[in-house]
């Protein structure tokens, strides 16, 4: 039997309807709504069924979302034009100079100087074409506000500052004539005279031995001084109990008590007789920034300085003539006290942190200061300025003095090194790597100023000539 055999057709009916086409149509779509009003029944009752389910009618909007994506894609091709249109050095040292002004690394792995050149169009493109400009002038600004920080301010002073300035200069000018003169003179003295003396002085420093030991307070030592014929010695203490003792003896012959904390530092007054009980002749600093002018034979003091209060006091000198008091404060500032006057006339800032330790020159004409922001200030006190910036040390500096030949000075830092500067070049002419930890204070020996002895937290004193 062949496969045509299997097919049967069938010839469709016909469906033949009756009456109005309008009224059929009309009851088939109410067949049609009483279905779809039959499905949604079942679903809500399939929901409740179900329990509560959350339906959200938030939608996604598909037509911003492509004006969008057109946006951004406008965007892109915008910044590649305006990257094709931005002019870059060919010089590849040029390129890497523009990047490391922008902050950025200078080159990547594998890139070659032409993609270095598209990288930087491509951050101009992004940053804008002034960008670099921008950069230099911030970094102009930044240091220039820098530099504003760093400068000294000077604020107007009493009436009584003028007179001060005044008295100074006519003090100091005859003393630094002679200075000069003797200078002159020296230069008169043979070399292999001044060879065969520093040998002597070296034998002899060599040779130096510990003349007396004493304790000297219950708490440590934190100062000491010797008056000008070195016969006395005053020390302070954390204790904030004084000690006047006589030398070589070593034995206490005064205490002064009035600090309620420890003592920093300590002054000897110049051309002050012993026997002179109401005159004052010492001077103490405490960590609470009360300062006592003592006198001979008075263990109670007779003048309070508290000006610096709350602020320590950590170093004070008295002027070379006898007539002002300096003071080292950690405001930040140092302070000239005028004891004829009995006021402050100079509170002069100029440091960015404490200001640590003072010194005045021979003459009288200048002071020196030195701050834990590691650097040092020379300031003429005739006409208020800071004359020298001592900038090279690289910690706190703890001690500063002059030399007696007027131009010279040292600094002790917490770098472990002592500076010798010289104020005519205005620079440092030597750096001791003087010990193996911070160096406490540096002086110079009085009157000739052959050697210097240093003194430091590793245990030792050390002299240099």
């Amino acid at each position: 039997m062949s496969d045509d055999e299997d097919i049967v057709f069938t010839r469709p009916t016909k469906t033949i309807h009756y009456g109005s086409l309008e009224d059929n149509e009309r009851q088939r779509q109410q067949t049609n709504l009483l279905d779809d009003t039959a499905d949604e029944k079942d679903q809500k009752a399939a929901f409740k069924e179900l329990g509560q389910i959350h339906t959200s009618s938030e939608y996604f909007d598909l037509e911003n979302e492509m004006s969008k994506d057109k946006a951004a894609l406008l965007e892109e091709f915008e910044r590649r034009k305006k990257a094709r249109q931005i002019n870059v050095s060919t010089d590849d040292v040029e390129v890497k100079k523009n990047l490391r002004q922008l902050n950025e690394p200078i080159c990547l792995f594998g890139e070659g100087p032409a993609e270095r050149r598209n990288r930087l169009r491509e951050l101009l493109a992004s940053l804008g074409e002034n960008a670099i400009k921008e950069k230099i002038a911030e970094e102009e600004e930044r240091k220039q506000l820098q530099k504003e920080q760093e400068s000294t301010w000077y604020h107007e002073g009493p009436d009584s500052l003028r007179v001060a300035r005044i008295w100074i200069a006519n003090y100091s000018l005859p003393r630094a004539k002679k200075r000069l003169e003797a200078a002159k003179e020296s230069l008169s003295v043979p070399s292999a005279t001044k060879a065969s003396r520093m040998v002597e002085l070296q034998k002899r420093l060599q040779s130096l031995v510990p003349l007396c030991s004493q304790v000297g307070d219950v708490r440590p030592v934190s100062n000491c001084c010797f008056n000008a014929d070195s016969s006395l010695l005053l020390t302070a203490s954390w204790s904030g109990v004084c000690k006047l003792w006589t030398i070589p003896n070593c034995e206490p012959i005064q205490q002064f008590r009035g600090h309620g904390c420890q003592v920093g530092g300590v002054a000897f007054r110049k051309n002050v007789p012993r026997d002179a009980m109401n005159e004052v002749a010492m001077a103490s600093g405490g960590a609470d920034g009360m300062v006592k002018l003592w006198a001979f034979g008075n263990e109670e003091s007779i003048a309070d300085i508290t000006g610096h209060m709350p602020h320590r006091v950590s170093r004070l000198a008295f002027h070379p003539s006898g007539r002002f008091l300096g003071t080292a404060c950690y405001d930040s500032s140092w302070r000239l006290w005028d004891l004829e006057q009995k006021q402050e006339v100079l509170h002069q800032e100029g440091h960015a942190k404490a200001v640590h330790c003072i010194s005045f020159q021979d003459d009288g004409s200048v002071c020196a200061t030195g701050g834990l922001d590691a650097f040092g200030r020379v300031w003429d006190l005739r006409t208020g300025r800071c004359i020298m910036f001592l900038e090279g040390h690289l910690k706190a500096i703890f001690g500063v003095d002059f030399s007696p030949n007027g131009f010279q000075m040292a600094t002790a830092s917490d770098d472990d090194t002592c500076k010798i500067w010289d104020l005519r070049r205005r620079q440092p002419i030597y750096t001791i790597p003087a010990h193996t930890s911070l160096l406490s204070d540096v002086k110079y020996q009085k009157g000739s100023g052959d050697f210097l002895v240093t003194a430091s937290y590793d245990h030792t004193a050390k002299g240099f000539i």
